[in-house]
């Protein structure tokens, strides 16, 4: 049995390399020199990043071009541990954005994935998840964090799930144990985003 105290080691050193590799690709930096705002989002920015190597902001344009969006990417391309680069254009759906997902691998050979997700300034979900994030940190205890942490750890590998589903269901219903996460989830199907905050 993972104590609590190897699973919050395991969370600290984690959101260490995560920041270690944002110092590393310069990432912010970049997004700045095309005129875009940069925001950390997710579960780095809660201090709830756990086992699944994922790192999310959001950038903000105005106006938002394609060009810029793409000559951002390219200079993130550039650095020697990013291994690959997807992009999907949903400026054309409510969600008025570029999304893009880009893979590091570092000095262990383990992958990270870095969401950037870019949003034209003023459309729907512009701050949207920078105050979920927010109101979630203003509401977590140290217990309620611990928690997190370990339905995440015991979550296996092969299943998806949203860290808004956990916080949703630790922090609104009291779930404590994965068995219990995974009746939550049976009761609470996911259909898109997930617009809920404590």
């Amino acid at each position: 049995m993972t104590t609590t105290e190897n699973i919050l080691a395991l969370a600290e050193r984690n959101s260490r390399r995560a920041r270690d590799i944002i110092r590393d690709t310069r990432l912010e930096s970049i997004w700045q020199s095309v005129g875009a705002e940069v925001h950390l989002v997710g579960s780095l920015s809660m201090g709830l990043l756990m086992k699944h190597r994922d790192i999310d902001f959001h950038v903000y344009s105005s106006p938002l071009t394609l060009t810029d969006s793409f000559a951002a990417m390219a200079r993130l391309a550039e650095h020697p541990s990013i291994v690959k680069l997807e992009c999907a254009n949903r400026l054309h759906t409510d969600e008025a954005c570029v999304e893009w997902h880009a893979w590091y691998r570092d000095a262990d050979g383990e992958l990270w994935q870095i969401d950037m997700i870019h949003l034209v300034r003023g459309s729907r979900y512009d701050g949207y998840f920078e105050k979920m994030a927010s109101r979630i940190t203003a509401v977590l205890t140290d217990e309620l964090r611990a928690v997190i942490l370990r339905l995440k750890y015991e979550t296996p590998a092969t299943e998806k799930i949203m860290g808004v589903e956990y916080y949703q269901a630790v922090l609104r219903d009291g779930v404590r144990t994965y068995a219990e996460l995974t009746e939550w989830r049976m009761a609470h199907p996911v259909a898109g985003i997930i617009e809920w905050m404590p």
